[in-house]
């Protein structure tokens, strides 16, 4: 972490402020340092040019923090009392006094931290009337804001696509990292067939007015309520860019939807959305919000990627950062009407599946199962704890088995709602054990494979041989095991046909991934 300039180190003292206060913290992102000096707040903007921003001169940055004040006004009137000077006595640096200005700070009333958006939601305290107070808000906010022919440009069909374009060039590096090849690619060909097929729409909501001077950053960090006197407070919008904060308004609406589908408030989401399109008389909004969702969800998930790219940046942020860049990804694909995949192999121990399986996990970037890992996880031992059991007997009972197999499904159901794909790994030997799997996830809009491994029994037992003398193998299987396994399995005359994919494994990795995945994707 780089030291910090002699004016931030300064402006931590008290004796800097005309309010001298007793407390003072600061807070850094990208592109400003904010002070919290009890209940005011200063904030700075850093001498940075990052393209599609630029502070690099006294200049811009005074410019910039008065576009500031006088862009947030619009929603948080109370909140933005003034741009202020920083000057230079006795060679320490002070706010707010005479003399030659050598920096400039946007001055704020503190919002309380009990009622930031972002605390209820942590909380479990977000609720309907919460949504309900922000659609007052907006409403009025969205029918006033500044429209005509200089902001509709930013609702043209050139520049929407500019900024989808954008955003998938700058994320192309991360593909295979947070985004498999697969959703990339499904998202990118989604995106621009509804650009190219919905111009007339885009066009329409140019002409009906809903082109305006937004917020560009409407998502629960920015939002606070003040529950006492029943406000709601929407502050730091994006004052930098224009082609950021302008645009229809079911962009904005559209990026705090996503932002509550992510935090597992859909039914508030819906409720936002259903009570602002009824009061501005807006029902055209729906026949876009996926496709804003799609672009919101994807920007979040870049600026994840941006983030743990950053290497000054602490590791544990890092990766959190890189968890939900995963997750906002997982969410732009469902928009983008992507079907989760559920690949399951199965087959006798030894017939190769577990090796495929962690193959086609890893390059699907899927959650992976193995049945050895979650049978010993659930009786608590150790995974690498070998347990050489009779067939059916000790840690492999029927009882065990079942509640083993149980937790699978229940665990692949839980990534499939949120979007992801799922590999699991077991021996499935009864049609009853597959037929669960079937049951549980028939009304589900996913893509399902069921990929049956087998190999001829030399190979087999060749294999099962090397196995004993690998360290990290959980599996205990065994070629009595599997002579056992052989005399029970039952063919998987349940599954579709068009569902199953019979794999002889014999062959090299490479080529059997490859075949999955071509069975899988091939129509891509």
């Amino acid at each position: 972490m780089s030291a910090l300039p002699s004016l931030i180190q300064d402006l931590l003292q008290p004796e800097a402020y005309p309010h001298r206060p007793k407390h003072i913290d600061l807070v850094q992102t990208h592109i400003s340092y904010v002070l919290l000096a009890d209940d005011l707040v200063y904030k700075i903007k850093k001498p940075v040019n990052f393209g599609f921003l630029d502070f690099t001169t006294l200049e811009k940055r005074l410019f910039y923090c008065r576009r500031e004040l006088e862009l947030n006004r619009r929603l948080a009137e109370e909140i933005y009392l003034d741009v202020v000077p920083i000057v230079k006595r006795q060679d320490k640096y002070v706010l707010e006094a005479e003399g030659v200005p050598v920096e400039w700070a946007v001055k704020m009333k503190r919002l309380p931290e009990e009622g930031m958006m972002q605390r209820l939601i942590d909380q479990g305290l977000l609720q309907e009337r919460h949504m309900e107070l922000l659609v007052q808000k907006l409403v009025p906010f969205y029918q006033k804001a500044a429209t005509g022919a200089e902001v509709n440009k930013y609702g043209s069909i050139e520049t929407i696509s500019y900024n989808v374009e954008e955003n998938f060039t700058q994320t192309r590096d991360f593909v295979g990292l947070v985004l498999s090849p697969w959703r990339y690619k499904h998202i990118v060909t989604w995106t621009r067939k509804f650009l190219e097929t919905q111009q007339a729409l885009f066009a329409q909501r140019v002409t009906e007015g809903f082109i305006r001077d937004g917020h560009g950053d409407l998502y629960s960090a920015n939002i606070c309520f003040d529950e006492p006197h029943n406000k709601v407070y929407i502050f730091d919008c994006i004052e930098f860019n224009d082609r950021f904060r302008c645009g229809d308004v079911a962009q904005d609406l559209a990026f705090l939807a996503m932002d509550l589908d992510f935090h597992r408030l859909d039914h508030l989401a819906e409720f936002f959305i259903r009570r602002y399109t009824a009061l501005a008389k807006d029902q055209g909004l729906y026949d876009l919000l996926d496709f804003y969702k799609c672009y919101r969800a994807y920007v979040r998930g870049k600026i994840g990627c941006f983030t743990w790219s950053a290497k000054e940046v602490a590791e544990e942020v890092r990766q959190k950062s890189l968890s939900q860049a995963r997750r906002y990804f997982d969410l732009a694909y469902r928009y983008a009407q992507g079907l989760p995949v559920l690949l399951v192999f199965f087959g006798l121990s030894g017939s190769g599946k577990s090796t495929l399986a962690r193959r086609i996990a890893q390059k699907l970037l899927a959650t992976y199962y193995n049945s050895d890992v979650v049978r010993k996880e659930i009786l608590g031992l150790d995974p690498k704890e070998h347990h050489y059991e009779p067939f059916g007997q000790g840690i492999y009972r029927p009882d065990i088995t079942q509640k083993t197999y149980q937790t699978l499904v229940e665990r692949a159901l839980a990534h499939l709602a949120e979007g992801q794909d799922v590999v699991l790994d077991a021996t499935f030997l009864s049609k009853t054990l597959r037929s669960m799997v079937l049951e549980h996830v028939k009304s589900m809009p996913i893509k399902r494979l069921f990929v049956w491994c087998k190999a001829p029994e030399e190979v087999v037992k060749e294999r099962l041989s090397k196995r004993k003398h690998l360290v990290h193998e959980p599996s205990d299987g065994r070629w009595e095991i599997y002579l056992a396994q052989k005399e029970r399995f039952e063919p998987p005359e349940e599954i579709p046909p068009e569902e199953l994919f019979i794999l002889d494994t014999n062959a090299p990795p490479e080529e059997l991934e490859a075949q999955i995945l071509e069975r899988l994707w091939g129509d891509m």
